[in-house]
């Protein structure tokens, strides 16, 4: 075992006025926290504001970036969580115990989880983990984990009954969790509501409902790769930290 994350970066941050790299950092961390950040903006906009349950499906980086975002827009009360192995989730509960301000329990069934107001999931399944008669109405889902071609975890029934909405349109229909869906004509294009920007300045509605069940089929961009890299940069000269390299 190589003991690597799923997912490694690098972000060469460089200068639009130059073309020179002004800073070098990681990019796994940050890949995580803004994937995190954009689930709790989605969640702001589209679940019922008196969230208070969530369920996570998946254990992993992504759910913990995902849970701390949820908590920064919600209060939430309880958190349902399950993943492949019982270890892992006890494992993630001891990690979050201090950061989430409720229990937090592991579930022996996916089900369970899903009795929830906002239900994020975040793993590399091919096949659908989460069934339609478990989602009920009024739910919000965060779908992070299909982030290529034939990866999906929700039942296509379920994108059926409910308002989609996506980071980017062109990503998603290629990638994200729409794509599979997409693919088998379970749904169409048309059927993708909006894109996250589009509800957030107000050019679409979002939630306009109680008992609406909303997704967000997020795939990540490289724009907010660049907007979490600047942000890390500024902060570290204001600071004074990181090492100074000359390279011209």
């Amino acid at each position: 075992m190589l003991n690597l994350p799923t997912v490694m970066a690098l972000i060469i941050l460089i200068s639009p006025e130059t073309g020179a790299p002004v800073a070098i950092m990681d990019g796994t961390y940050l890949t995580d926290i803004r994937t995190g950040a954009a689930g709790g903006i989605a969640a702001k906009y589209l679940a019922r504001k008196d969230s208070k349950v969530f369920g996570l499906v998946g254990t992993g980086n992504q759910a913990r970036t995902q849970l701390e975002a949820l908590c920064e827009v919600f209060e939430p009360e309880c958190v349902r969580i399950n993943s492949r192995t019982k270890e892992s989730c006890e494992q993630f509960i001891r990690e979050m115990a201090d950061i989430v301000p409720c229990e937090i329990h592991y579930e022996e069934s996916i089900e369970k989880v899903c009795d929830c107001d906002i239900l994020v999931t975040t793993t590399p399944t091919r096949k659908p983990i989460v069934k339609s008669s478990w989602i009920k109405e009024g739910t919000h889902i965060n779908a992070i984990g299909a982030d290529a071609v034939g990866k999906e975890e929700l039942d296509p029934e379920i994108l059926i009954r409910s308002k989609i909405i996506v980071d980017d349109m062109v990503q998603a229909l290629h990638s994200g969790e729409v794509n599979v869906p997409l693919s088998k004509h379970y749904i169409s294009e048309n059927d993708i509501h909006a894109q996250l920007g589009e509800v957030m300045v107000g050019l679409k509605p979002g939630r306009t409902s109680e008992d609406e069940i909303t997704i967000f089929d997020s795939t990540g961009l490289a724009i907010q790769d660049v907007a979490t890299a600047h942000l890390v940069y500024e902060r570290a000269v204001r600071e004074g930290l990181g090492r100074q390299v000359r390279m011209f």
